[in-house]
């Protein structure tokens, strides 16, 4: 009988862990922006000490190996053999072209560790969405759909 409800227990578990990961795998959420003055910068439009973002939120062209967009930049962290990956890269690759002025710059995490490290990215594919000055705004972790990338780009430009 023991048995039976380990079973169960373990059961129900995966499940719940299963819904909950298909519920936010993808979802793509605002990067707060602490107020910290001490090694911070202020934003574009806003009042010093109310909104800053630390130096390694911000990412140049340098560290990505390619230019910045105009207005924004979706950046994808992406590994060899992940499966959502490619369905991730047609997705950015159709939003960035639709909007003008956003490019879209696919990074192999395997080979940028150090740039992966300072980002936390944990899993791959993982979507940073830039402003114009290369502050990261929104993250996924995991394959976003469409209709959110385009949203979360409209929050951005």
């Amino acid at each position: 009988m023991t048995g039976v409800l380990v079973v169960l227990g373990v059961l129900v578990l995966a499940t719940a862990f299963g819904l909950y990961r298909r519920a936010t795998d993808g979802a793509l959420k605002a990067v707060e922006i602490p107020a910290d003055t001490t090694d911070a910068m202020a934003l574009p439009g806003t009042p010093r000490g109310s909104g800053h973002a630390h130096e390694g939120d911000r990412l140049t062209a340098a560290d990505l190996g390619r230019p910045l967009g105009d207005r924004a930049t979706l950046v994808q962290f992406s590994s060899a053999f992940c499966a959502p990956c490619r369905a991730t890269k047609v997705v950015l690759d159709e939003v960035s072209g639709m909007v003008p002025g956003v490019a879209h710059v696919e990074v192999d995490a395997e080979s940028h560790l150090e740039l992966v490290r300072r980002l936390d990215v944990r899993r791959t594919p993982t979507v940073l969405v830039l402003d114009a000055d290369g502050l990261v705004r929104v993250r996924a972790a995991g394959a976003p759909r469409k209709a959110d990338v385009i949203a979360a780009l409209g929050t951005v430009v």
